[in-house]
């Protein structure tokens, strides 16, 4: 079992910034990729970004492709989202995933666990 309790979130203007991070316990950190993904009201929980077991490999949404910046301190068991020039359509809830594979995923179902979520609200 592996608890993930996200953080960082709120309420910031379109072109400003905010960093998530998500902290992890339970299981060896370190043998999950980790993932991000957003549910805006109405709409279906989608893809944000990814990072594997090490930290070497990424993958974004095309969404925020140079937007936003996932990482991972292994040590600290943590997984932050750097999401900078925030536009109106990020606002959404914010969740944190882990995931038992080798290989990184986009797909919601391939995600063991779960965090709570946080708001990221960006007003225009």
């Amino acid at each position: 079992q592996v608890q993930l309790v996200e953080s960082g979130g709120g309420l910031v203007q379109a072109g400003g910034s905010l960093r998530l991070s998500c902290a992890a316990s339970g299981r060896t950190f370190s043998n999950y990729a980790m993932g991000w993904f957003r549910q805006a009201p109405g709409k279906e929980r989608e893809f944000v970004a990814t990072i594997n077991r090490s930290g070497g490999s990424t993958y974004y949404a095309d969404s925020v492709k140079g937007r936003f910046t996932i990482s991972r301190d292994n040590a600290k068991n943590t997984v932050d989202l750097q999401m900078n020039s925030l536009k109106p359509e990020d606002t959404a809830v914010y969740y944190c995933a882990a995931d038992r594979g080798f290989f990184i995923s986009t797909m919601t179902a391939q995600y063991d666990y779960w965090g709570q979520g946080t708001q990221v609200t960006v007003s225009s």
